[in-house]
């Protein structure tokens, strides 16, 4: 999209949950230093496979709760403790939702099962 002089960038990126990442990958596509996953996996909102940062693998889904939670800090100054309490949440309703589904699928319309 062009506006102006100026051309517009999207960040579009489309993973599976078995693409694998290094600590590095994961630092390059959330644009922040190292220093910051290592906060994020300290805090308990991501977590790596391996053993020491050297040897840490991310998976897609760990890309998305790293950039979420990096946007909730970034865009209204939450901490690092409400973020993992936000990412909680979002996760639960995700899971009630799915829930909700699939009880609407075993009873569809209002009738009562």
């Amino acid at each position: 999209m062009k506006t102006g002089n100026r051309l517009l960038q999207f960040d579009i990126c489309i993973l599976e949950e078995q693409t694998q990442l290094t600590l590095n990958d994961l630092c390059c596509a959330c644009s922040v230093p190292t220093e910051q996953i290592i906060e994020l996996v300290d805090f308990g909102i991501l977590e790596p496979i391996g053993s020491e940062p050297d040897h840490w693998n991310f998976d897609g889904i760990s890309l998305n709760r790293a950039r979420i939670a990096l946007r909730l800090q970034r865009d209204i100054g939450i901490d690092l403790v409400g973020a993992a309490l936000a990412l909680e949440l979002l996760d639960e309703i995700k899971l009630l939702r799915a829930r909700l589904r699939a009880v609407d699928a075993e009873c569809p319309g209002d009738n009562f099962c």
